[in-house]
């Protein structure tokens, strides 16, 4: 046994040695006839275990992210191989499951890269009608809603990912995500231009299937074997129940998945982890855990008192997005109500704040929280064009009235309604239509 060990852990370093050389510069053609003799049972987990060391050791998660599909072409042909000779399969990945819904979307994806995408792209390029350009506009923009099976991988997986120690993974894969997601805006607006540079389109869009592809490959050969052998039933429960609040990416029809034979108590699970390392109990209908006869429970505040139901419908009935992340730099709560602008999945209570965030804005989050905490800054503004929104995100330092840090309230508003007004309406006013 220990001889087996120390083989392991040998071909470990070995092939962090050779991912370095990548990331020095070393071509795929110069390490994979070293990389072919290191092959020979290569998993999942131990590429996921090679990256996490490397960034343990300071190679940074974007010099990983630049190199992502030089790894995929590198492990792409050990990896199917292995799996073709042991006939790779996973048993109980069901209908409704989380993951048969995510590979469900990938052959739809990969339908609709090969049969709309390219197919459309083909036949712009020979004819450069009206008709030609709008399909395939169409069908970028139709695959614009990859978004929502991203968000999904980035808010419900990745969350108990972090609970395991894997965070490298996920990092470096939401980098090339909004890569992905960057190219689709990037070509929508290229085809969407009055005079259209054809040989650049061509370009971008095929750097844009193949990177999808690529993904495609890296989510089923490394993610998903990765998840399931970690994830326990519970998790995998809880992610299926906040999957439909996302959305799914061109399906239509996701059928639950055992609950049928579960019953409520074996549904409502702990989704999370807090900062001692504890479970935290959320149900997604009852965020603060406060049900039945406690949810009448009075609460006093500093003019009047609510109730716990008052006070949860209250903030849910307002017309803005508010997120809480306590001093400790974890998310402890978030309005529900009727006009989301962000997703919120409730896998994210006791997430770190700078987890939730895309790789590349982590380092802004990290020094918005630092001066809200250092007394710098009492709140930080931005507004954003989103589609059809105008986005008003707002975050403010909450303290106790000794000064206190207690944690950063974000507030994320459409304004855009607000933009619009013009003239009055009086209260008068509305008493005269009445």
């Amino acid at each position: 046994m220990s001889e087996l060990i120390n083989n392991q852990e040998q071909k470990q370093v070995k092939l962090k040695a050779l991912i370095k050389r990548l990331h020095e510069g070393a071509t795929v053609e110069e390490v994979r006839e070293e990389f072919d003799q290191l092959t020979v049972g290569v998993t999942a987990i131990e590429i996921t275990v090679m990256e996490q060391a490397l960034v343990n050791e300071g190679l940074p998660v974007e010099a990983i992210q630049r190199l992502c599909d030089v790894h995929a072409s590198v492990f792409k042909g050990s990896i199917e191989e292995i799996h073709q000779e042991v006939g790779y399969e996973i048993p109980g990945l069901d209908e409704g499951h989380p993951v048969h819904t995510f590979k469900k979307e990938n052959r739809v994806i990969e339908d609709h890269l090969e049969n709309q995408v390219l197919r459309f792209l083909s036949d712009y390029t020979e004819n450069k009608s009206e008709a030609t350009r709008s399909k395939l506009e169409d069908s970028l923009k139709k695959l614009a809603t990859i978004d929502r099976h991203y968000s999904r991988k980035e808010n419900l997986l990745f969350p108990y990912m972090e609970k395991y120690d894997i965070t490298a993974p996920p990092k470096v894969m939401w980098g090339v995500d909004d890569e992905i997601r960057g190219k689709i805006k990037a070509v929508i607006s290229l085809i969407g231009q009055e005079a259209v540079n054809v040989p650049s389109l061509n370009q971008l869009v095929r750097e844009l299937v193949h990177q999808t592809n690529e993904m495609i490959f890296k989510e089923e050969e490394i993610l998903f074997p990765m998840v399931l052998e970690t994830f326990t039933q519970q998790e995998w429960i809880a992610i299926e129940k906040a999957s439909a609040e996302i959305g799914f990416t061109m399906i239509h029809t996701v059928n639950r998945w055992m609950t049928a034979v579960l019953s409520k108590e074996d549904v409502e699970v702990p989704v999370t982890v807090s900062n001692d390392g504890n479970s935290v109990v959320a149900d997604s209908v009852n965020q603060i855990g406060i049900v039945g006869k406690d949810s009448q429970a009075v609460i006093p505040f500093d003019a009047g008192s609510l109730t716990v139901e008052e006070v949860n419908a209250i903030l849910n009935t307002v017309p803005l997005d508010m997120t809480f992340v306590g001093a400790d730099d974890r998310v402890k709560y978030f309005t529900q109500g009727k006009e989301r602008v962000f997703d919120r999945p409730i896998t994210i209570i006791g997430r770190e704040v700078k987890n939730c965030h895309p790789p590349k804005s982590v380092h802004i989050v990290e020094q918005i929280v630092a001066d809200l905490k250092s007394g710098k800054k009492d709140n930080e503004d931005f507004w954003i064009k989103m589609g059809p929104m105008f986005v008003y995100i707002r975050y403010f330092a909450v303290r106790n009235k000794t000064g206190e840090f207690l944690g950063t309230l974000e507030v994320t508003q459409n304004i855009k309604p607000i933009t619009e007004l013009e003239g009055e309406k009086r209260l008068r006013d509305e008493e005269n239509e009445g």
